[in-house]
């Protein structure tokens, strides 16, 4: 197995990304390109489902997305949807261009709320040829919810500030991750440990991101994107997630006309470690070797 540190251009900018290549494979491999969620980093926790992946046969390109991690691009920090799905479709781009790659067989794995870039982008990329959405963020009004009313009223301050200074460089940012009550963008019972325990120490990584994205994210509705997936698609959701509720997605799953649906008794995070994540990671490979081994 083989990982190099790679960049692609997206827009005027660069992306970051870990090019992984698996070894002993004769002609040329397939690809899973890979992103994080909300505001998180390649490093967190996205590794150890690449080297499944890797371990199966799988080119594995892991992405930062503009802003964001070792990538270029400013302002930083600044969620912008339209940007990052400008990011996809020009990890797609590299990964389709590179020696040893097979073009037809590019698939995509996004988690959180880059699961819902996942369903998007698989829906109008002609290039895609299957695709993961893990505990996918698929209804902006019913995460939204999540952050119940106190926390949102705590939230309101930051993202008016942003909304009218973070164009200029001056936005003060909300936080990605807090306790029930405080004013994040998550804030459930078992965010804290679980978003902070998938970023490795020392990695330099700020936990908030520029408030504007609030102002986005209730109209944010990507599972609607599912029935127009005409590639298979695997649906990995966690019946205990706090942050991007189950039951939509189950109701968005089941209209893709190639959807596959794995359900997962753990919560949002849970699925990143342990058990959860070698029968999540098990389930992936099987899916990806049987559309494009």
């Amino acid at each position: 197995m083989q990982r190099t540190d790679v960049t692609f251009p997206s827009g005027t900018d660069l992306c970051a990304a870990w090019l992984y290549r698996p070894s002993g494979l004769e002609g040329a491999a397939p690809i899973v390109v890979m992103a994080h969620g909300l505001g998180l980093i390649k490093e967190a926790g996205l590794a150890p489902y690449a080297e499944r992946f890797v371990e199966a046969g799988f080119a594995v390109l892991v992405f930062d997305y503009r802003g964001f991690g070792g990538s270029g691009g400013k302002p930083r920090q600044w969620l912008d949807i339209k940007r990052q799905l400008t990011d996809w479709r020009s990890a797609i781009a590299y990964a389709a261009e590179l020696e040893g790659i097979d073009p037809s067989r590019i698939a995509l794995f996004g988690t959180s709320f880059s699961g819902g870039h996942v369903i998007r982008t698989a829906a109008a990329d002609t290039r895609v040829a299957a695709a993961i959405a893990q505990c996918p963020f698929t209804s902006g009004p019913s995460s939204t919810t999540t952050i119940g009313v106190k926390g949102l009223v705590k939230l309101v301050p930051s993202i008016l500030h942003d909304a009218v200074l973070g164009r200029f460089g001056r936005a003060r940012g909300v936080a990605l991750a807090g306790s029930p009550g405080d004013g994040a963008l998550m804030n459930a019972a078992d965010v804290v440990p679980g978003y902070f325990g998938i970023i490795p120490p020392g990695a330099e990584f700020d936990d908030h991101v520029d408030g504007r994205i609030a102002l986005h994210v209730p109209f944010n509705i990507p599972g609607r994107a599912a029935k127009d997936v005409k590639v298979p698609i695997l649906f990995g959701i966690c019946d205990n997630d706090t942050v991007a509720p189950a039951g939509p997605t189950l109701r968005y799953a089941k209209q893709a006309p190639k959807g596959e649906i794995k359900r997962y008794p753990v919560g949002h995070f849970e699925v990143y470690v342990g058990e959860p994540f070698e029968v999540a990671a098990a389930d992936y490979v099987d899916f990806l070797t049987r559309h494009l081994g």
